[in-house]
């Protein structure tokens, strides 16, 4: 299997693109869906350009746009590989302490 070599950057860019794409399939214009997700029309013009925004605006176009389940699959638990894993991933979770820097 090759490895999956998107960086962030590309990924941003098929959101950007995909976010319009559903937009005009949806037949909205900006100014509409603006209006819909309470983002400001500049932002959202910004966005369409140049795939920067906020989480929150990006969740707030999403849900404007019918399209919130794709964020359902963000961040999936790691599969585990061992018995170790399995019970680690059965207890609580617990507060990941900073690593010490080896000098």
């Amino acid at each position: 299997m090759i490895p999956n070599l998107d960086t962030a950057s590309d990924i941003r860019e098929v959101i950007r693109e995909r976010a319009r794409s559903r937009r005009v399939a949806l037949n909205l214009t900006q100014v509409e869906l603006s209006a819909r997700s309470g983002v400001p029309l500049g932002t959202l013009k910004r966005f369409e350009l140049t795939g920067e925004v906020a989480f929150t605006t990006l969740l707030a176009m999403a849900e404007a746009l019918d399209a919130l389940d794709g964020f359902h699959s963000l961040f999936p638990i790691p599969e585990a590989r061992t018995l170790q894993d399995v019970e680690r991933q059965s207890q609580p979770p617990k507060r990941v302490r900073a690593r010490k820097k080896i000098t």
